[in-house]
């Protein structure tokens, strides 16, 4: 049994990347276990809201993420709300006229895996870290005062670690959590989501698209967003609704794929395309985000669908916020009962706001009754023409609210 004074984190995705980072700055030692060989080049999220990306700039990831090549990402301060039945342009949102109250008045679109890469290599070289990729969670155990976690290492060997606390970042189907018998309560949609990548420029063809832009549409909904991806010209994401009706193997056919491309935009020849990924897509949260010396972050402790793009920053609050006060416990500051409220502060920022808003994102996107989808498009219109609307809106939609009322859960 390997005996470490430590915490081990387990999964090294965005979060778990964070969640290590954070902790480490704070002087707590860390083992990051992976079960991929490498950093997964996860093609899911990639838009960080204002609030995150004073985070990441907390932890000294700001030139990584604000860098000009392909390995930064793309300043977004602008979206759109359009009717795709129409071509309708509804509403125009712009976060710099938050310029003057916040220190990041836009979006950075930074795909995951380029946080996993730029956070790396400071894990790595702070001496306190760990980093172990191979390495496949099957059990764990846990006692008054450690916590024993069973792994397959690289050698295909059985192996023990032992570490003061475990935190799972390791996604939907985490490990750590059904190790730790913490319920997932929630549900899943009947329909699937569909993502699609291409490097064709949609800015390009005259229809006033910005770099992110939501469709609304009762029969396909549409996101669509840039991002830097390999460098110029970057690729476009769509991601659209799968019909219960619609099999897999439809979904994922080339003429499926090249279908619903040119739904969006019809042009001579097929679309290139980078690659693509459909996936089921949950609604559920953790019955609780700490049991006894085990912990949960991320996708671990909750999943939502992705319009709006709250996931990934919704788990990254959840590392912020969990670092300072599992540092105040290590070192004595506070007692270990400050990780219940760690539980109250980010299960309400998902309950009350992340859960509510993504579900209340796709229904509107998907609205069929053509009196209440009119009603929801000229709200959406009333709301971006008034600034003070606008500025609500901004705040709630980019998780500041969600952030500030969290916090002051006790």
């Amino acid at each position: 049994m390997q005996h470490d004074d430590r915490v081990i984190v387990v999964g090294a995705g965005p979060v778990g990347a964070v969640t290590t980072l954070a902790l480490i700055k704070q002087g707590i030692p860390i083992t990051l276990l992976e079960s991929e060989p490498e950093p997964p080049e996860d093609q899911r999220a990639a838009t960080i809201h204002p609030p995150t990306v004073e985070m990441l700039a907390e932890l000294g990831l700001k030139d990584e993420a604000f860098a000009d090549d392909a390995s930064g990402g793309l300043r977004s301060p602008i979206f759109h709300f359009r009717d795709r039945v129409s071509g309708e342009l509804v509403a125009v949102f712009d976060l710099n006229l938050l310029k003057d109250e916040v220190p990041y008045p836009f979006v950075v679109q930074w795909e995951q895996y380029k946080l996993v890469r730029a956070a790396q290599p400071r894990i790595e070289g702070s001496g306190i870290a760990e980093v172990r990729f191979s390495t496949k969670v099957t059990g764990l155990m846990q006692s008054a005062d450690h916590v024993d976690v069973t792994v397959i290492n690289a050698g295909g060997e059985t192996e023990t670690l032992r570490g003061r606390y475990a935190i799972g970042t390791d996604g939907g189907r985490s490990t750590v959590r059904r190790q730790a018998d913490i319920e997932f309560e929630g549900f899943t949609w009947a329909e699937r989501f569909i993502k699609i990548a291409t490097s064709f420029d949609f800015g390009a063809t005259g229809r006033g698209f910005c770099t992110r832009n939501y469709f609304s549409d009762p029969n396909e909904w549409l996101n669509l967003f840039k991002v830097v991806g390999d460098g110029p010209p970057g690729f476009w994401r769509g991601i659209m609704p799968v019909p219960a009706e619609e099999s897999d193997e439809q979904a994922l056919s080339m003429d499926g794929i090249q279908r619903r491309l040119q739904g969006i935009h019809s042009k001579p020849g097929d679309y290139e395309i980078p690659y693509y990924a459909l996936y089921s897509v949950h609604q559920r949260v953790a019955a609780t985000f700490n049991k006894g010396r085990v912990l949960l972050a991320g996708d671990s402790a909750h999943v939502n669908n992705p319009i709006g793009g709250m996931g990934m920053n919704g788990g990254i609050h959840d590392a912020m916020n969990l670092a300072n006060k599992l540092a105040d416990v290590w070192f004595g500051r506070a007692e270990p009962d400050v990780l219940d409220r760690y539980t109250r502060q980010r299960r309400k920022a998902q309950v009350d706001f992340v859960q509510a808003q993504t579900i209340q994102n796709k229904k509107a996107l998907e609205e069929k009754d053509p009196v209440i989808r009119r009603q929801h498009l000229d709200d959406l219109r009333r709301t971006s023409e008034d600034v003070k609307l606008h500025k609500q809106y901004l705040y709630r939609s980019a998780l500041f609210d969600s952030l500030n009322s969290a916090n002051a859960v006790e």
